[in-house]
């Protein structure tokens, strides 16, 4: 499987979100990848809606 097609800067971002290391999100499935940021976008979604 070849590493994510993403900038660099997006990736640090990200793996700072998630809270994964940069190796690991860099090789992560798409679909998983994908899966962790939608959980992501909830519950920010849901902070907001509290506030």
């Amino acid at each position: 499987m070849r590493p994510l097609q993403i900038s660099p800067e997006t990736a640090v971002k990200l793996a700072e979100k998630l809270n994964v290391p940069l190796e690991q999100l860099m090789h992560m499935p798409q679909h998983i990848l994908m899966q962790k940021m939608l959980e992501l976008a909830k519950q920010e979604e849901e902070e907001k809606t509290q506030e």
